[in-house]
């Protein structure tokens, strides 16, 4: 049985459309996520490629916006392979330079497998401080992870509350990271993707008292439209069909 199709079935009996049944099924899930492989779901050739890749010998392909100004980043591919209202599956194969802009999940469960290449990662959880939860104003939040990453490597997971939910990719070499989220994204049912900023702001007085953690890991954001630069096209999945 392909991999994938392992993980579709996995993902089938681990996932409510409120997210993991339990902690244990999700375990299942990350596990199969682990062994995942490019030559699984059709992209060994653009592995290859990523592995020889040399940075020196390559510009950015980025295309100037029309007034001559800032340059979009390359653009990012990304490979559909499942959504229903419980979990989705899908591959973000992302050029060098590309950026994935800084991001929220919320109410969500996300599994992330970076297939091949490098990354540079940056990720936030909200603090929960009084007064601080109105969307609208910036709120201050606590980095998580600020480092690179290279294929091959472990299954990430964030949580809704905890293990970055909100974060930011930048591609350095060719990569792609596989993506299971539950419950996907659903306006609807209030699951409404966000991007975010830094702010300016830097007041916090007794941030270490109240949490225990440094002030200088202690940024606040606020919310941006979904920058204008930030472009995703539908690319062509070449693995195996997964059976439902």
């Amino acid at each position: 049985m392909p991999v994938v199709q392992k993980l579709y079935n996995a993902c089938k009996e681990s996932f409510s459309v409120v997210g993991p049944l339990s902690e244990e099924a999700l375990g299942k899930v990350h596990s199969i996520l682990d062994d995942m492989k490019p030559s699984n779901v059709g992209l060994e050739q653009e592995a290859q490629l990523s592995r020889g890749w040399k940075g020196a010998m390559h510009g950015t392909n980025g295309k100037k916006v029309r007034n001559g100004g800032h340059q979009y980043p390359p653009t990012i591919k990304y490979l559909h392979l499942h959504e229903c209202d419980r979990f989705s599956i899908g591959i973000f194969c992302m050029p060098p330079s590309s950026v994935i802009p800084l991001h929220n999940h919320p109410g969500m469960t996300v599994l992330s497998k970076l297939l091949y290449g490098t990354l540079h990662v940056k990720s936030y959880d909200w603090l929960d401080l009084p007064g601080t939860a109105d969307l609208s104003q910036a709120r201050p939040a606590k980095l998580v992870r600020d480092c690179e990453m290279s294929a091959p490597c472990g299954t990430t997971i964030l949580y809704p509350t905890k293990g970055g939910n909100i974060h930011c990719f930048k591609a350095i070499t060719p990569c792609a990271l596989f993506d299971v989220l539950s419950p996907p994204y659903s306006s609807e049912d209030g699951r409404h993707c966000s991007y975010f900023r830094k702010s300016p702001r830097r007041d916090l007085p007794g941030i270490d008292e109240l949490c225990g953690i440094k002030p200088s890991e202690v940024v606040w954001l606020e919310e941006i439209p979904p920058p204008e630069n930030f472009v995703v096209r539908r690319g062509q999945y070449k693995g195996p069909v997964i059976r439902h």
